[in-house]
C-alpha cells in the first residue's frame, strides 16, 4: 500500500496511491460504511496493525468497478508524514566512503535533520543566497513503526512501518570549510530533506537488501547505488540507533548515499536556481522536485 498525503480541494488528505489515481481513505471508508482511519499518515503508523487494516479495507473497497467515483485523478502530493526525527548515515556506501576519503566506519556516522527541513514531491527548494555548496545525496529512507529500544538486529525489521525516497541536501562548506564540522547544520537547513512521494509499507516493498537507488539531475544520472553495498544495513542502524535512543513511530533513517554528489566531483559540482532533480527508488517511488 502507498500512503500519501494530497492537497484535494484545498485541503491535506490522507489518501492511498492506486495506479494512476489517488482514493481518499476518509471518503472511501465513508462510502463503505466502516470506521474511517486516522485523519493522516503518521497517525495511521502510530495506530499500528488495526489502523492499517482499516485503510487496506478502504482501498478495497474502492477498487469495486462499482465505487469508481471514490479515485481521483492525481493531485498534488505534500511530505507524507513529518516525522519527529530524521538521523542520517554518513559514508555508509563503500562507493561515497571511498570519494569522501578514508576507510569504512566501522560503526554507523549518525547526524540529526530537524522536522523543519522536510518537505515534499514537487517541491522548488530554495537555496539561501548565503549558501554557495548545495549538493544532492539520493537515499532509502526507513521509516519505523513502531518503539524500537535495544531490539536485535535480527528483529529490527519488525518495526518498520515502510519506506520512502529522500533527499538529503547539505551545504557543504559548513562540513568542508570550517575548522570544526557542522554536518547536522549544513543538512538541516529549511526545505533540506525533501521525501516522498509515499510511504510504501514494508510489505510491499519487501526486504530492504537489493534496492537500486538513482539521482537524475536535469535528466542526466548522476549517482547509482543499491542497498546490498551498504556498509551497514537497514536492521544493522536501527539495531544500533536503539541502543542510545528510542526510535518512535513515524521516525525516519536516511540510510546513506551512492557515489556521485557534487561536491566530491572533479571539478565540483552544485546545485543551482531551476535545477530539476528525481530520486528513483527501486519498488519505493519517483521523487521529483526542483531547487528555486
Amino acid at each position: 500500500m502507498k500512503l500519501a498525503t494530497a492537497l484535494l480541494e484545498g485541503c491535506e488528505t490522507l489518501v492511498a496511491a492506486l495506479g494512476d489515481a489517488l482514493v481518499p481513505l476518509h471518503a472511501a471508508a465513508h462510502a463503505a460504511g466502516s470506521q474511517p482511519p486516522p485523519a493522516d499518515v503518521l497517525g495511521v503508523i502510530q495506530g499500528g496493525d488495526e489502523t492499517m487494516l482499516l485503510c487496506l479495507r478502504a482501498l478495497a473497497f474502492a477498487t469495486r468497478p462499482e465505487q469508481a467515483a471514490l479515485r481521483r485523478p492525481m493531485a498534488p502530493l505534500l511530505a507524507p508524514l513529518r516525522p519527529g526525527k530524521v538521523l542520517g548515515v554518513g559514508r555508509n556506501y563503500a562507493d561515497h566512503a571511498k570519494e569522501v576519503g578514508g576507510p569504512a566506519l566501522a560503526a554507523p556516522r549518525i547526524f540529526l535533520k530537524p522536522p523543519s527541513s522536510i518537505c515534499g514531491p514537487g517541491a522548488a527548494v530554495r537555496i539561501p543566497p548565503a549558501v554557495t555548496k548545495p549538493d544532492w545525496e539520493a537515499e532509502l529512507a526507513v521509516v519505523i513503526g513502531t518503539p524500537a529500544r535495544d531490539v536485535e538486529a535480527g528483529n529490527a525489521l519488525l518495526h518498520v512501518a515502510g519506506y520512502t525516497a529522500l533527499n538529503d541536501i547539505s551545504a557543504r562548506e559548513f562540513q568542508f570549510d570550517q575548522p570544526l564540522p557542522m554536518t547536522s547544520f549544513a543538512k538541516g537547513l529549511d526545505d533540506f530533506c525533501p521525501i516522498g512521494p509515499w510511504l510504501v509499507t514494508a510489505d510491499e516493498v519487501g526486504e530492504p537488501f537489493d534496492i537500486e537507488v538513482v539521482c537524475r539531475l536535469n535528466g542526466e544520472e548522476v549517482q547509482r547505488g543499491n542497498t546490498r553495498d551498504l556498509i551497514h544495513s537497514v536492521p544493522a542502524l536501527i539495531a544500533y540507533l536503539s541502543r542510545y535512543m528510542t526510535l518512535q513511530p513515524g521516525d525516519i533513517i536516511a540510510t546513506g548515499t551512492p557515489a556521485g554528489s557534487g561536491h566530491f566531483r572533479n571539478p565540483p559540482r552544485y546545485l543551482k536556481p531551476e535545477d530539476a532533480l528525481e530520486i528513483d527508488i527501486a519498488r519505493v517511488g519517483l521523487l521529483r522536485h526542483s531547487i528555486a
